[in-house]
């Protein structure tokens, strides 16, 4: 713990670092080296000043807490997750670690294990983990299919509700997006529950095959739907290594085709690194005219794409997100899946996600704005009041640390971190695996 955080709620973090990216843009503070050496006044759960360290209350008037340079942080935000899928790897692992076995061992947990007080269980548990290690607001994708759905929906609202004041929490329904022209009952089905608990539309894309005039009318018809219920859109794309796998211009192009009004965000959309440098370039393009934001998921999908047994994978499965940053689209990264057939580790810590994204997209040496990803590019898209970012007014969400740089924020798991919920210093102590025995 880099300092003890009196429980008054009253008290300055002196000599604390702030990410010049990470504060509200009108604060002007002397920074150096991209940080600014403030001290924070914290009075009544809020952010009652941010000023130039040293300049801040006398100790004799409030409690001062030498943070000595340690960096503070937003309280993160996880823009693509799976709550309902997390922690079954111990009763429904992945038989050879492939994509199909993940897909055809989540199918078969899911029909024997789902009920209400199943998923309860585990979302809580993935919550709480989250919320442990810093997380304010999550998006999960809940599987939308069959019964499933109006069992999932259900429980996810009312973790939303428990969970409200410490993490926000949103959803998006994952389903075959060619139900919307295959099973119209159950599409319409899928929409009215998702409207009925304000969520977003989702759906996965076809993985690997060509693109077909089916698929433009599937996507014609999500993107309507969710234009006529004013809810936004977060796909599943092109999560594989097949040339053909194109879904991802043609989302674009239908959401140009439809005058789209919603955000629409893409998620993995691992293919479009294999693909030459002049289609690679007149996706992007589409995406720019068509307003797409892509989340990469560098763990689950390093882990997951280019596995063939007694073979060492050739390339790192994640989307190219310096040609898409440089190209002025929105880009994030997300922890995707947690200890589930899909990813048999992670456990939503968005620190870590971005620890492991700055070594497998070399976010390093570089001087674009890659720490907005932990916070203030997800809040952007999840229209998140506040914007993820530090400000006068604010509730003292933070994330403390002793790190004094990037460099030694990076290179440790940072485990002995002071999460700040409201002024407070919350127990982080993580949930026991033991419960879900």
């Amino acid at each position: 713990m880099p300092a003890t955080i009196p429980s008054s709620g009253d008290y300055v973090l002196a000599r604390v670092r702030l990410p010049e990216i990470l504060i509200d843009g009108t604060m002007k503070l002397p920074s150096v080296a991209g940080f600014a050496n403030a001290d924070i006044h914290v009075a009544s759960g809020r952010i009652a000043s941010i000023s130039t360290a040293g300049t801040s209350p006398a100790p004799g008037d409030i409690v001062r807490v030498d943070m000595r340079d340690g960096i503070a942080l937003p309280r993160f935000v996880d823009v693509h997750t799976h709550l309902d899928k997390g922690h079954i790897w111990a009763r429904s692992p992945n038989p050879d670690g492939t994509f199909l076995g993940a897909r055809t061992s989540v199918a078969a947990d899911r029909e024997a294990h789902w009920t209400a007080a199943d998923v309860t269980k585990r979302m809580d548990f993935a919550l709480r983990s989250a919320f442990a290690h810093g997380t304010g607001a999550i998006r999960t994708h809940i599987d939308s299919i069959f019964n499933q759905t109006a069992i999932s929906w259900p429980v996810f609202a009312e973790m939303r509700e428990t969970w409200k004041g410490r993490v926000a929490m949103q959803a998006s329904a994952l389903f075959p997006v060619e139900w919307a022209i295959d099973d119209e009952p159950q599409f319409r089905s899928i929409v009215a529950t998702v409207a009925q608990h304000g969520g977003i539309i989702g759906g996965l894309t076809f993985m690997g095959e060509p693109p077909t005039v089916k698929l433009e009318r599937a996507l014609d018809r999500v993107l309507q739907a969710a234009d006529a219920h004013g809810l936004d859109l977060d796909f599943h794309v092109d999560e594989s290594d097949s040339e053909h796998a194109r879904t991802l211009e043609l989302i674009a192009l239908a959401a140009l085709r439809t005058k789209f009004k919603g955000r629409i965000v893409a998620g993995h959309c691992c293919s479009l690194s294999l693909q030459n440098d002049v289609d690679r370039a007149r996706v992007i393009e589409r995406l720019g005219e068509a307003r797409l934001a892509v989340v990469s998921l560098p763990m689950c999908n390093m882990h997951l794409q280019d596995r063939t047994k007694g073979r060492t994978p050739r390339w790192r499965g994640v989307a190219p997100l310096h040609e898409l940053d440089a190209a002025g689209i929105p880009v994030l990264v997300a922890s995707d899946n947690t200890r589930d057939p899909f990813y048999a580790y992670g456990d939503l810590d968005m620190l870590e996600v971005y620890r492991e994204a700055t070594r497998i997209l070399q976010l390093d040496h570089t001087e674009r704005p890659w720490p907005r990803l932990l916070s203030v590019a997800p809040a952007e898209i999840m229209r998140l009041d506040g914007g993820g970012n530090i400000r006068t007014g604010m509730s003292a969400d933070l994330v403390l640390t002793s790190a004094r740089t990037w460099n030694e924020m990076l290179a440790r798991p940072q485990t002995d971190r002071t999460v700040l919920v409201a002024g407070c210093a919350i127990d982080g102590t993580l949930p026991d695996y033991r419960e879900l025995d």
